[in-house]
């Protein structure tokens, strides 16, 4: 398969697959006009660099003090005793030195320098006891920041509304936030790293500084050059991490097709694998070309602060000289001074590229303070009015919905319609007529446009919303499949006390799920073949557990979505028999559809047809009436099974002697 040409970008060129076309539908590369008005973020230029490490250090501070006081304190005093430590140690150097250098007999000069020795040996000890201090309280510190974080990320991501989460730029930027939980951690780390070199250099520049001023401007020469070419590697980075998040992902995805057990079968029958892994290759040269950019802008940027560096190094040993030369400086001075240079140029190396990771880290923590700040107005609204304990009926008036993102075609447009409590109530139609988006308004999931949703007389709009959701259970046509034991799928949708043994017993019963029984660690076996243990179900042993799910959480609205679309005909007409006695016993049961014979049992029927209400009464009622769309809906799906019991050339099922007993049964 050929590659599309090469697309411009702000970055460079960069080659982009047709995977990218053929699979998803168009380019998956972010635009990266972000840059143009978010430059000062991704600016990483030295002076700009050292301006934000007191916001950075501050920032990395306040998160580990949230996860850990003491750890901070133990950390930031045994850091500072080790940067005392390395100025003692040098001064110390330079002391020893100079004894040595000094006239006299040998004997005399080492006798006036084991004193120095003896102290330096017992600093490098106090810094060894400070550096496992350090190590020992810093590094459990980073995992307890993660984990505040990443829940505090969680539970934002898991209280926002629905239109957020189906909101294309929030995604991405719940997508990138993602990675700020990580980097949390990470910042906490180069912290810590930044504080030690921080400390070093203070040491280093005040034995330069006392030796000579020239030579501590002289050292951060030499240090500039990698400075700059560090931090202009990191933006470059970062923006290509920015445009290619998506694309990463999407490659992910198709690794998880391929070694997903639900989709095992049809990669194989369908020899869906050979395609799949053609475009992931594909893909990932893509990917490769990006990086290969990356490597020539970081190699001619290496190269250039190479030269900047060498001309700078050879220009303090000059002044070195100099001094030596004009007596400024005396040898013992500048021995130290050597020693200070190496060790300084290389702790400021090191602090660079640390402020380099610091920052980068930053950026992707900010991603996430942004996400806190942007989904604080999307929240799901806590507390508002109680809804009634037993409304006689839920209304809604004049209701308009446009899921965000689409064109303006609402999903539902104008519909009131009124669902009495304590009977079964179906909404049919065919596929994309507004069925199930009422449904999901109804049970507080959206917020309309337009209009209103009455409980009796109070607006869903200012009432508690964990008010609205606890009224309701839900049975899914694509119900979620749980990784879990199959106990936790039943129980799951009840999580507010603790689990009940004979609730799900009769959950189980009601729903016709007595095959746990015969699954290798009943209750207990996880149902997924992805773990150790792990076992996989039928649909229809799936769409059971999802209806015990429901009727273990005991909603007092349930809503069934094509509940029986994975079930057989017995098991169908099993399903709908217990709905109508659930209905008898007082349960309203909110029935979406579009087959008809399913609506049989429903009290009453409304039919919608592209967002709009159209037609509403009994199931008798309807069906008599011979130009309605209940009609028409009706008598194409009853043709046909007429068509087939009259044409003689089709073949007549076998019926098995056991069948009529178990049919009496």
């Amino acid at each position: 398969m050929k590659r599309r040409g090469a697309q411009d970008a702000q970055s460079g060129n960069e080659r982009v697959s047709e995977s990218e076309e053929l699979l998803f539908g168009g380019p998956l590369l972010y635009d990266a006009s972000w840059a143009q008005y978010e430059d000062s973020r991704y600016a990483l230029g030295i002076r700009k660099s050292a301006a934000a490490l007191p916001r950075l250090l501050g920032l990395a501070v306040s998160l580990s003090w949230r996860a850990d006081r003491r750890a901070v304190l133990v950390v930031t005093g045994a850091e500072v005793v080790r940067g005392a430590a390395q100025a003692v140690v040098l001064l110390g150097v330079n002391a020893a030195l100079s004894e040595l250098l000094a006239g006299g007999a040998m004997e005399e000069r080492l006798r006036q320098v084991l004193p120095i020795a003896v102290l330096l040996a017992a600093v490098s000890a106090v810094a060894a006891v400070c550096k496992a201090v350090s190590t020992r309280f810093s590094e459990p510190l980073g995992p307890r920041v993660e984990r505040v974080v990443r829940q505090t990320y969680l539970e934002r991501a898991c209280r926002v509304e629905m239109t957020a989460m189906e909101d294309h730029g929030f995604h991405r930027l719940l997508e990138s936030a993602r990675y700020g939980t990580s980097s949390a951690r990470r910042m906490v780390d180069q912290s810590v790293m930044v504080v030690t070199s921080l400390l070093s250099l203070v040491a280093m520049a005040g034995v330069l500084t006392r030796l000579h001023w020239a030579l501590m401007v002289m050292l951060a020469v030499m240090v500039l050059p990698n400075a700059w070419a560090t931090l202009a590697v990191a933006r470059h980075r970062y923006e290509s991490f920015q445009r290619w998040l998506q694309h990463d992902r999407a490659m992910g995805k198709l690794c998880e097709l391929l070694t997903d057990t639900d989709t095992a079968a049809e990669v194989r029958v369908h020899d869906a694998g050979g395609f799949l892994l053609t475009h992931h290759r594909l893909m990932s040269e893509a990917a490769e070309s990006e990086q290969e950019r990356l490597a020539k802008v970081t190699a001619r940027l290496e190269l250039a602060a190479a030269a900047l560096t060498g001309l700078a190094t050879v220009a303090t040993y000059t002044l070195l000289g100099g001094l030596l030369w004009t007596e400024v400086l005396a040898l013992a001075g500048a021995g130290t001074a050597v020693l200070a240079i190496r060790q300084g140029a290389s702790g400021l190396d090191a602090l660079i590229t640390r402020v380099n990771f610091l920052h980068r880290e930053s950026m992707h923590v900010a991603d996430l303070r942004r996400l806190l700040d942007e989904s604080a107005d999307r929240l799901i609204p806590t507390g508002g009015k109680p809804l009634p304990s037993t409304p006689a009926a839920i209304r809604l008036e004049n209701v308009t919905f446009t899921y965000p993102g689409t064109d303006t075609t609402p999903a539902l447009n104008d519909v009131t319609l009124t669902i009495p409590t304590g009977g079964i109530v179906a909404l049919v139609g065919e596929n994309g007529s507004g069925k199930t988006t009422l449904a999901k308004l109804l049970s507080g999931l959206y917020l309309p446009d337009d209009g209103r949703i009455l409980w009796d007389d109070i607006d869903a709009t200012e009432a508690d919303r964990a008010d609205v959701f606890s009224r309701f259970a839900l049975v899914q046509q694509d119900h979620v499949r749980w990784p879990m034991t199959a106990a936790t799928n039943v129980a799951i949708s009840r999580t507010d006390r603790p689990r009940d043994e004979d609730r799900l017993a009769a959950a189980a019963q009601h729903a016709g799920a007595g095959f746990v029984d015969d699954l290798p660690f009943g209750w207990r076996t996880l149902l997924s073949r992805t773990f150790q243990r792990g076992v996989q179900l039928s649909g229809g042993q799936w769409q059971r557990l999802g209806i015990a799910r429901a009727h273990y959480r005991a909603g007092e609205i349930l809503i069934v979505d094509e509940p029986t679309a994975a079930l057989d005909a017995r098991a169908e007409e099993s399903t709908f028999r217990k709905i109508r006695a659930l209905a008898d016993q007082g349960q309203t049961i909110l029935l979406i559809t579009h087959r008809m014979a399913s609506v049989q049992h429903a009290d009453l029927v409304y039919v919608l047809h592209e967002g709009h209400v159209i037609e509403s009464g009994s199931p008798t009622d309807l069906l008599a009436d011979p130009a309605g769309h209940y009609r028409a809906l009706f008598d194409i799906q009853a043709a046909a099974f007429t068509h087939r019991a009259n044409d003689p050339q089709l073949p007549r099922p076998h019926r098995h002697p056991r069948a009529a007993d178990n049919t009496a049964s």
